[in-house]
């Protein structure tokens, strides 16, 4: 075969390495099994090259996934489930799938909805990144499920968060507002009366009305 891959016919080894000398490219032997054996006038170097290439864009689009595991016990306590309910959403977020187990000692066997709870709790808490892919199950002593990553989830959560920075680029700059100065004013205040406690918990006043008509107790 000629380098265009057009058919040459049966040609003896001599006549085809001279031919492939001629057009300074290599006589290449490309079905070894056929009788007689088939060959092709090549670039060898090039082709090697293009064959690397296409093998490096192969595993590129391949996707590696791996599957966590994380454990839970029935008993958790707050703080640990939301140390490790966090790490299980950054491993959804990574494109990793996560297999929760939760772990049963002695007489919990006894309630298996203690670790149903736990789970549907792991569940609703990330289900901005991620997905039930294999429902809760017994598994011995344990019960697990797994989770996947949620692009369509993941997205949507994205957009929710970014939609308010698009609204407040979008307001109508102070210069031209016809909004009375009154109004400006308690707009403000209603955004300052909100603080933040240290302890981590929003303190925010509140009015409690009573109604006069309501006669007492």
């Amino acid at each position: 075969m000629g380098p265009d891959g057009a058919q040459i016919g049966i040609t003896p080894l001599p006549q085809a390495l001279d031919m492939a000398r001629e057009l300074e490219l290599d006589l290449v032997e490309v079905a070894d099994k056929a009788n007689p054996p088939v060959c092709r006038i090549m670039d060898y170097g090039k082709y090697k090259y293009e064959a690397a290439q296409r093998a490096k864009e192969s595993r590129k689009k391949s996707t590696n996934v791996v599957v966590k595991e994380m454990k839970y016990r029935p008993k958790i306590g707050a703080g640990d489930f939301g140390t490790k309910t966090k790490k299980v959403a950054e491993f959804l977020g990574e494109g990793h799938k996560v297999k929760i187990t939760i772990m049963f000692r002695g007489r919990e066997m006894q309630h298996p909805e203690l670790g149903r709870k736990i789970l549907d709790q792991v569940a609703e808490a990330v289900a901005e990144v991620g997905k039930v892919e294999i429902y809760p199950r017994l598994d011995g002593r344990n019960m697990t499920m797994v989770l996947g990553p949620d692009k369509k989830a993941q997205a949507a959560a994205e957009k929710k968060r970014s939609t308010p920075d698009t609204e407040t680029a979008a307001a109508p700059s102070s210069d031209v507002t016809d909004a009375p100065v009154a109004d400006t004013e308690l707009e403000t205040t209603e955004v300052e009366a909100t603080e933040t406690d240290p302890s981590g918990v929003d303190e925010t006043d509140v009015a409690v009305t009573e109604d006069s008509d309501t006669p007492e107790a």
